[in-house]
């Protein structure tokens, strides 16, 4: 993609393990996806390396759950994930988020800066990524699930908030 793509991507992502694949190697590869209105699967079969397809396959999928809960799982990790080399592409395990805001550039007024503010990642230590593994991601309490300023104040979040009587939200 262009480059505000690739900085994106490199900034947000849900990642079970991102690597130099080449799905269009083999037949028996598969990039497949389902989703049933309460869990959205991907999952990635017999996938390999591209330049490095001696190492085997690798067959792995990512559960997004609408309650917030994600789940990883590996079934075929045919070599430890530190001996993946990140020189034709980034190697991580992990799920992070961020946002872009257009700004006038001062030099130039018509003109907009982007700036991207990544806010959150969690990355998983890729020594534990083998056969037949799993990571569960279970979502903490958030502000959006409250509706009154009552509910928010004896609420025990891990995070400070307030609520704003004018967007009846909390920010």
């Amino acid at each position: 993609g262009d480059v505000i793509h690739r900085m994106l991507t490199a900034t947000q992502y849900i990642a079970p393990l991102m690597a130099n694949f080449n799905p269009s190697y083999s037949r028996n590869s598969t990039v497949q996806y389902l989703d049933n209105g309460t869990v959205f699967v991907v999952q990635w079969d017999k996938v390999y390396l591209q330049g490095k397809e001696d190492m085997g396959s690798f067959t792995f999928q990512a559960a997004l759950h609408s309650t917030g809960r994600i789940v990883f799982g590996y079934k075929e990790i045919p070599v430890p994930v530190l001996q993946i080399s990140a020189t034709q592409h980034p190697v991580k395990a992990g799920l992070s988020d961020a946002f872009m805001i257009l700004n006038p550039s001062p030099d130039v007024p018509e003109s907009r800066r982007r700036t991207i503010y990544e806010y959150h990642r969690v990355e998983l230590d890729t020594s534990r990524i083998t056969n037949l593994s799993a990571v569960e991601f279970t979502p903490l309490p958030t502000c959006l699930q409250h509706q009154s300023c009552e509910v928010c104040v004896t609420s025990e979040l891990t995070f400070n908030c307030s609520w704003c009587h004018v967007l009846q939200r909390y920010l």
